[in-house]
């Protein structure tokens, strides 16, 4: 079996040198670690994953605790990226990935359990009811964790730009002539409370009046939802000119409703979605919605993680925004 005094041997460098090149160090240089890491591919060397959790007292593994109340799972466009991208940079650092549950086969175990029993080295916690007294434990226990778009107070946190995209949203919808706009948005979470914060903020500056009911709840990625909350709106006396909705996905939803009327997106009704994922620039017209970096959010969240794992002692608690981007489609109409 080729080992890494083999490797180091080889490329005639330390071994301390041919282990930062392995597990993605960024203090040596690119070409040296490119060179090393071809070496030891060549050599057929495999990392020993007993002897390495021997030594360090790490397993390398990262759990994920995702669970969306439409239990979309891997099937969640947006959520789905922000995964991949973890799990391509995690994977960089030498970490694996293991998704966390409460149950496993018969036997029923909670989050901070099963993270015990996988023997995880840290967590990131990307979708749950945070008010869940079982998240609540994994968070406050000794694993290092992350969450995104929830600040605990002894959590690093990765957030999406909740209020600026809103800004930016309504701002464009406005410089086309609208001021009757409607919102309908997802469950009562942080990030909604956020969004809805600075959409009526936002409204307020430009001096549009907001009627109550122009504001629709529904839920995430749920177009059945979104679309029920479309038929009140376009049931109005005095409807709106141009709606959001809570996610790309849950606009298909509110379309199926406006065809089903009779009424054409953008000529007789403009809508927004949110999230900007790959089915909103193929559908037609193409989707007006504002992109959240997913990739992004994921990379943040996987180095500050294993940032946390590797050294507990120099890590500092905070959190990170991640800004988006507007990306204007054809489906708001200039009145």
């Amino acid at each position: 079996m080729v080992t890494l005094k083999d490797v180091a041997k080889k490329c005639n460098v330390s071994l301390a040198t041919v282990s930062k090149a392995l597990n993605g160090h960024t203090d040596i240089g690119e070409q040296t670690a490119d060179s090393i890491r071809q070496i030891a591919k060549e050599m057929g060397y495999l990392p020993n994953a007993m002897a390495r959790a021997l030594k360090t007292n790490r397993s390398n593994n990262i759990g994920v605790l995702f669970v969306d109340k439409t239990s979309s799972g891997l099937t969640h466009e947006y959520f789905s990226e922000i995964l991949n991208s973890l799990k391509v940079h995690a994977e960089f650092r030498g970490y694996d990935i293991t998704f966390i549950s409460s149950n496993i086969g018969s036997f029923s175990m909670d989050y901070y359990e099963h993270a015990k029993y996988r023997r995880c080295d840290g967590v990131v916690i990307a979708s749950v009811d945070f008010d869940n007294p079982d998240v609540i434990k994994l968070v406050n226990s000794e694993i290092p964790t992350v969450t995104l778009d929830y600040i605990f107070n002894n959590c690093f946190a990765v957030m999406s730009d909740n209020i600026t995209s809103m800004q930016e949203i309504v701002s464009h919808v406005y410089s086309l002539g609208h001021n009757k706009i409607a919102y309908i948005h997802g469950e009562d979470t942080s990030v909604t409370q956020k969004r809805i914060a600075s959409f009526y903020k936002t409204c307020k500056s430009f001096g549009i009046n907001v009627p109550d009911e122009y504001v629709k709840s529904a839920m995430y990625h749920d177009p059945r939802s979104s679309g029920l909350a479309t038929r009140e709106l376009l049931a109005l006396e005095d409807r709106p000119t141009c709606i959001l909705y809570p996610d790309d996905f849950s606009f298909i939803g509110g379309m199926n409703e406006i065809e089903k009327q009779g009424l054409s997106i953008p000529e007789d009704i403009s809508v927004v979605g949110y999230d900007g994922i790959l089915l909103s620039q193929v559908l037609r017209p193409k989707l007006t919605t504002f992109r959240q970096d997913a990739e992004e959010i994921g990379k943040q969240a996987a180095l500050a993680l294993i940032d946390k794992i590797e050294n507990p002692k120099q890590f500092i608690t905070n959190h990170v925004v991640v800004k988006g981007k507007l990306i204007p489609g054809d489906t708001v109409k200039r009145i």
